[in-house]
């Protein structure tokens, strides 16, 4: 069964054709729901190889369960997000387990315009920040500021409630001025 395939054409309706063997429904819906994947595990993870391998696993994983998926039970890109959460946590956790180093190389950036740079130390200040918080709470700022996922979305997500995901964001984005509280000055924040 072929499905009409363009912009307004639905996550769940391109998974049901997938589903009952259209090929071009899964190109389509990988082509809309890949980068959405990668960039979460991206920031996750900062590691552009162990993004894009969560990212293959969690589009595999859903390709398998395109033939069960229960119509109205969950957003496919929610239920994608919340398998590539789950898929990097369990990354972070071992890399944690293991001691491994989490700095990752650092973006190799090298404009001479001040203005890139200083965004660029922004940017690492605000990556630096986040890998201090909990995993879960690094999860749900993640989802929530640099993604602009809803609460609801959130909780669905990380399968949790909308009130466990605002304590989350809120103690996270407390931890984050925290953090960088300390470094307004050299990250230009106070100049007028």
């Amino acid at each position: 069964m072929a499905v009409e395939m363009g912009a307004e054409t639905s996550d769940e309706a391109l998974l049901l054709a997938y589903g009952q063997g259209d090929r071009a429904a899964a190109q389509a819906l990988t082509v809309r729901l890949a980068p959405l994947s990668y960039r979460l595990a991206c920031r996750m993870l900062r590691d552009e190889a162990e993004a894009e391998d969560v990212a293959q696993e969690a589009m595999l994983r859903l390709w398998k369960i395109a033939p069960q998926w229960r119509v109205g039970e969950a957003k496919v890109s929610t239920w994608l997000y919340r398998v590539t959460s789950n898929l990097a946590t369990d990354r972070l956790r071992k890399r944690r387990a293991t001691s491994l180093d989490e700095a990752g190389d650092p973006a190799d950036e090298t404009l001479s315009v001040d203005e890139q740079m200083l965004e660029n130390q922004r940017a690492e200040a605000l990556q630096w920040a986040l890998d201090q918080l909990p995993i879960r709470q690094k999860q749900a700022v993640i989802l929530r500021h640099l993604e602009g996922l809803s609460n609801p979305e959130i909780a669905e997500a990380m399968e949790t409630g909308v009130e466990a995901v605002e304590s989350l964001t809120a103690r996270g984005k407390r931890a984050l001025a925290a953090l960088l509280r300390q470094r307004k000055d050299s990250l230009g924040y106070d100049r007028d």
